[in-house]
């Protein structure tokens, strides 16, 4: 997709990050090419093909957001709100915002680390 500001005006992290939500995007978008292919599969052993290729690829997309969780906080902090939790996204919005939702409950498996905050 290129930069949407000179190349040479970013630093060599911002580079970095371009890079890593450029590769995001394209393993998202991956991700719905073979979701798509295994949906209309009439062969099972094909459907089951493009399945595995479907996962691997949210394995890559799911290193790129932990990739960029680790250096931007925003992404850090937005991915602590939303996931692992029960209640409809927009309650959890909600509650977020300060609004007046229930608290989100978490998944009822733990690791048994306690809360991170």
């Amino acid at each position: 997709m290129g930069y949407f500001e000179p190349a040479g005006e970013l630093s060599q992290s911002d580079r970095d990050i371009s890079r890593a939500l450029a590769s995001l995007r394209e393993e998202v978008e991956a991700i719905d090419y073979y979701h798509q292919r295994a949906a209309l599969a009439s062969d099972p052993e094909l459907r089951d093909l493009v399945l595995h290729n479907r996962d691997e690829e949210i394995e890559h997309a799911v290193m790129c957001i932990e990739w960029l969780r680790r250096r931007i906080p925003a992404f850090d902090e937005a991915l602590r709100t939303y996931l692992f939790t029960t209640v409809p996204v927009t309650q959890v919005e909600e509650e977020a915002a300060g609004g007046s939702a229930s608290s989100p409950s978490p998944v009822a498996t733990s690791l048994g680390i306690g809360k991170i905050v």
